[in-house]
Formats: C-alpha cells, structure tokens, sequence
C-alpha cells in the first residue's frame, strides 16, 4: 500500500497545533489502515479518533483527538487519492488515448478506470475494471454520483467495442447501484456504423429504467486523430447522419419527458454544429448535467453572454484583439463578437479558427487545440494587444497546453499579451471590456 505522505499542513488547524508536520506519514486512524482519501474522511468522522504518525526520524506518535463531528483536522496529502489511480484494462476502439502522438509527456498516456475519480473529479469509468468488494465500497461510503461510460447495453458489442469480456457484467453492475441509490449519470461514445441505429434506440431504453437514480445520459461523438495507424477503422458523422442522430434522439426525448418527467438522454454540442442546426434552448437541458461531456456547453454560454451584454454600457474606446478557437466553434464565437462589436463601437475583434495539425484536421474542437499550431498559424496575423486562448485548450488550473507549450512561450513567440478567455459568458464579456 502506498504510504501517506502529508504535504501540507493547513494553516491554525488540529494537526498544526498537535505538531504534525510535512513530510511525516500518516499510518493509521482508530486502529485501522488507511488505503485511500475515502477511508480517510469515513474514518476522521467521529469526536474523537486516534492517529498514527510516523515522524520523518522514524519516530511513531499516537495522537488522542477530541474534535467536533465531520470536523477536518487540516491534512493533505501527496496524491488527492491517497492511492494510485486505477488504470484502464479495456482495449476501446475509439480510445482517444491510443490515437496520441507519441513524445508526449507520460501522463497524458495514462488511462484511468476508477470509481473514486469518478466521484471526485467527474471521470466516466467503464465498471470492467471493478470487482464485487469496489461495488461494496461505492455503496458504503456511498460514492454518488458514478459516472457510466456504457458505449452500448447491447453485450455481445460491448464487449466488441471495449474488447474486454467483462463488459458484459454491467446490468448486474448497474442493479447493484441502482438498488443502493447511488446516482449514476452514463455516457455513450457513439461510433458511426457501430453502436448507432438500432443500438443506440436499444441503448437509451435500457437506460432510461434506472430514471429516476440514473439522472442523465450524455451521447458524444467518437473523435478521430491522425495517428491511428493499426487501430479499428471508424469513420467520422457526416452533417446528414448527425441531423439523423439528432433526429433520433429528439423523438427519445420527447417520449421520454411525457413518461417519466425527463429528456435524460442529451447530445454533446458538436452533433448540433455538425448537422449545421440551432443549438437547444437553455431549459432543454434541464439544468445542464453533463455539461462537462460538452453537452449544452455553448448554449450555457450564449445564455450568459445574453444577459452579459444586455448589462454592457456601450463606449468608444479603442481595442484591438483577437481569439483562437477550434474550427467548428469560429461561427458562434464569431457570431459573438460581432454582437460585442455593436455596443463597443471601436472594438476590433479578430476571431481565428485554429486548424489542429497536431493531431489532425479532423479534430475541431477548442479543447484539444496545441500552443504550437496557435503559434504556427498565427504569427503573420493583425493580433492586437491580447490574444484570448479558451481555457478548456489548458490543462486545469494552469497555463500549460497540451503539447507542454505554456501562454509566456506563447506570448514570446507572438509578441501579444496571452488571456485565458472564459467559456462562461458573462466573464466573456467581462474581459474583452476590460482589455
């Protein structure tokens, strides 16, 4: 079991004043070992708990605490797990992670399949990797809501598409859960010719009876680098077929909505851009469960950017700027800026939809967009003063890109003040007023 080295202690808490310090290892709580971040906080509930400590000159202290209940005592630890992530046994044929390039930092080749991160962080896992005790513990401790990856509830192709024949343990899996009340959201990477049809009608059924514990159900578009040299041929939706699967799941929706009170099953925004058609309105999406699956993340957006600028007091200063963004977001943030530009008259915004060399043409979105293709097919163009890069490009909670390019290397390659520019409307407008 990995050890738990603490890394920081919080400021004018229990720990601090019981003298525990960075770099001493926690060994156990009331006795018991701690595997994890969840054993640790169902362990420091009580009013009084004993820890083990071992000191950096190997020097073990037990601490007697009184405390309030559920109250923290102000540790943290090396990995927000507590434990190694768990990864991904599934040889997926739309992996996303098979189809990097290589050279990259080693991280980004790592694929995780555990629970916890679903918890924690909002991951999709697959349940392949899960034994009948990992169940257990979800419920005891009761991690909710888990997030789904399900790609088909057809068995015989799920086992296919995710090449592992555990896949089809998954209903059993899934009852487990739902008899528990865990919420559960599921995901489905929809694949063209694979698990679309009659699969995915086959799919939304058979999902739709966990409502009302299954809360949603997002269908995303499979994405297709150019390195997928030996991997499962997949081709791309065409606009006639995304206007088919918008179709198809419009009338799930509405049939589902007049039974049982939901839409539930909800298309990632790139169908909509694709297929050349209206984004759905802002109740449509019910309040936006899987909005960090792309889905409803423009209409949110444009939502917020409405009442933003209806707020905007119009004036004249002079701004000269521009925005990157992902080839099939340019019309709408273009669509945007135009309207900006009406109400800040002598505003110039020049909107530029960065094509993806890095990891191929056939990759559109902003979010996997590379500091060196923004520096390559920029560095000949009128930028202004600052030039606004959408934060889902950065790694979270950095100013690192993909390919490891930070915004300074950016800004010295470009000779223009690099911003963050906010997926969230009102602050949207919020910056490009300020600049």
């Amino acid at each position: 079991m990995r050890e738990n080295i603490i890394i920081k202690i919080e400021q004018d808490s229990i720990a601090q004043e019981l003298g525990i310090e960075v770099g001493d290892i926690l060994l156990d709580i009331n006795g018991q070992p701690v595997k994890d971040v969840f054993d640790y906080r169902y362990l420091i509930q009580d009013e009084y708990i004993e820890i083990g400590i071992r000191k950096q000159d190997g020097e073990e202290w037990l601490l007697e605490i009184e405390k309030d209940e559920y109250e923290d005592i102000g540790i943290v630890f090396e990995t927000g797990l507590m434990d190694k992530a768990k990864s991904c046994s599934n040889k997926c044929i739309f992996c996303f992670i098979d189809q990097l390039p290589k050279g990259m930092r080693d991280t980004l080749y790592f694929k995780d399949d555990d629970s916890r991160l679903s918890f924690l962080q909002g991951n999709y896992v697959t349940l392949t990797n899960m034994k009948d005790e990992d169940l257990d513990r979800i419920i005891f401790y009761h991690l909710s809501p888990i997030n789904v990856s399900v790609q088909t509830t057809d068995m015989e192709l799920r086992k296919f598409m995710l090449k592992n024949p555990n896949a089809t343990r998954l209903f059993t899996q899934l009852e487990k859960l739902y008899k528990a009340h865990i919420e559960m959201n599921f995901q489905i990477v929809l694949c063209s010719g694979i698990n679309d049809g009659k699969y995915l009608d086959k799919s939304i059924e058979d999902l739709s009876r966990f409502i009302p514990i299954g809360k949603s159900m997002s269908i995303v578009p499979f994405g297709k680098s150019a390195h997928r040299e030996g991997l499962y041929d997949i081709p791309l939706f065409t606009p006639e077929q995304a206007k088919e699967v918008i179709g198809q799941v419009t009338k799930w929706q509405e049939k589902l909505l007049k039974e049982k009170g939901t839409r539930f099953c909800f298309l990632s925004d790139e169908f909509y851009l694709t297929a050349g058609l209206p984004l759905p309105h802002y109740d449509d999406y019910e309040g936006f469960p899987q909005l960090e699956n792309g889905v409803g993340m423009l209409t949110l957006m444009q939502d917020e950017f409405d009442e933003a600028l209806s707020e905007l007091k119009p004036d004249s200063k002079k701004r000269r700027l521009s925005i990157a963004t992902g080839r099939i977001a340019y019309d709408f943030i273009s669509g945007l800026c135009s309207r900006i530009r009406e109400k800040l008259t002598d505003t110039e915004i020049y909107v530029y939809p960065v094509r993806n060399d890095f990891f191929g043409e056939t990759i559109t979105v902003s979010g996997l967009l590379t500091g060196r293709d923004i520096i390559a097919q920029l560095k000949d163009k009128p930028l202004g003063t600052h030039l606004l890069i959408p934060e889902n490009a950065f790694r979270a909670e950095t100013t690192i890109m993909l390919d490891d390019i930070d915004i300074t290397d950016i800004e010295k390659a470009l000779g223009v003040n690099v911003v963050v520019s906010a997926d969230e409307g009102h602050r949207f407008v919020k910056q490009i007023e300020q600049i």
